[in-house]
């Protein structure tokens, strides 16, 4: 529960802006591309504070490093709302990014790392769908706050529920795997790190492809609801909350099933699913046609993305479980991180909808191919030196 709440406010505190982008535009006398540019920002920050939080997790333990995480990317939203102009607010979401780059891996770690190997899935679908909760809370505040408060009151309300996870985790005991693998030294956890550059690369490109597909059909879809589709701020809330719902049910559900029927096949299958509800998704001929492709687009994708804390995981060897998952993850944030910028200079020529769709279909047929190549390792057991990964990757399943 701290690290799924952990995980939910450091997502509520990254999308409360893709709601007010225009009103933030306008106060500091931006375009809306160049707006755009601080998500992008914010992503390519974000392998700095795993490097960061991930090497002391490794070194010094799970729970402390997380606490200071918490912390700080909380400092960084309050700071973001009081910004005075469009440079001191580009900073703070740029340092936001190394605090929210740093809490996913520590989290992940933590959490499946204490599990039962049994349960690894459906606990891991829990997990990371604290984005999406993060998604929906972020969407509520919008819907709720009345008309005449500054959108900046919403980075001050994402900070305060932070003191929740902080309590809860100090509870928390430190994991028993990484107090039976720590790393005595910084030397040796570089060592560690470099012997298994394979799996970095192979996990960098599949959350590569994740982030693509994750970012590429949440970020601008409110934008595009509002520019393209003319909804009110209403009813871009609802469709908000809706489809962010069906991103829960759809991470649980899919990391249940990737316990039973295996990870990469889940995955691949929650892809294939996802490319059949794009024309749904951009195309739907009312409101209520666009909640219902917006609630499947969301279940698959987020589908996917619960079985990922898991899987990810299990691919790395209890010594760098803390650094290595979480540092390719937010790598592949980077690669993935002007996502937002890229769809919405293209959107000017091409509109939204052809936009969004084009590059969704893209992405789902790549990482369907990338998935199926891949390795899995599911239910590994943690804390034992049985689990084989020759040439730094690791057996097919």
């Amino acid at each position: 529960m701290a690290s799924f709440l952990g995980w939910a406010f450091d997502a509520f505190d990254f999308f409360v802006l893709v709601f007010v982008l225009t009103k933030a535009a306008k106060e500091f006398d931006v375009s809306l591309e160049k707006m755009t540019l601080t998500i992008t920002a914010t992503l390519a920050f974000r392998p700095i504070g795993a490097l960061l939080f991930g090497s002391l997790s490794d070194r010094y333990g799970r729970r402390v490093p997380m606490m200071w995480n918490l912390v700080f990317f909380s400092v960084m939203e309050v700071l973001s709302g009081l910004a005075p102009n469009f440079s001191s607010f580009m900073i703070c979401r740029c340092l936001f990014g190394v605090g929210m780059g740093g809490e996913w891996g520590l989290g992940a770690a933590l959490s499946m790392e204490k599990v039962s190997p049994r349960l690894r899935g459906v606990v891991s679908g829990f997990l990371q769908q604290g984005y999406p909760f993060g998604y929906l809370l972020a969407a509520c505040c919008f819907r709720l706050i009345p008309v005449e408060w500054s959108w900046r009151s919403l980075f001050f309300i994402g900070a305060l529920p932070t003191v929740l996870a902080m309590g809860l985790l100090y509870r928390v005991k430190e994991s028993a795997v990484w107090q039976g693998s720590r790393q005595e030294s910084w030397a040796s956890l570089c060592r560690a790190v470099l012997k298994n550059w394979k799996l970095f690369l192979y996990l960098t490109l599949l959350m590569t492809l994740m982030n693509f597909a994750s970012h590429g059909t949440q970020d601008l879809y409110p934008t595009f609801l509002e520019k393209e589709r003319h909804l009110t701020k209403i009813q871009i809330a609802d469709i908000a909350i809706i489809y962010n719902i069906g991103a829960i049910l759809g991470g649980v559900a899919f990391g249940f099933l990737s316990d039973r029927l295996g990870r990469r096949r889940e995955m691949v299958l929650a892809y294939i699913f996802a490319a059949a509800m794009i024309p749904l998704w951009i195309s739907g001929a009312s409101t209520a046609a666009l909640a219902i492709g917006g609630f499947c687009m969301q279940f698959m994708v987020q589908g996917s993305w619960g079985i990922i804390p898991a899987h990810i995981t299990e691919l790395s060897p209890d010594s760098v479980r803390g650094f290595l998952p979480g540092f390719a993850y937010q790598c592949g944030v980077l690669l993935a991180a002007n996502s937002a910028h890229f769809q919405s200079q293209l959107a000017k020529q091409r509109g939204y909808s052809a936009t969004m769709g084009t590059m969704a279909l893209a992405i789902f047929c790549v990482g369907i191919i990338v998935i199926m190549c891949g390795p899995e390792l599911r239910a590994a057991q943690f804390g034992t030196s049985s689990t084989s990964r020759p040439g730094g990757l690791g057996p097919k399943a």
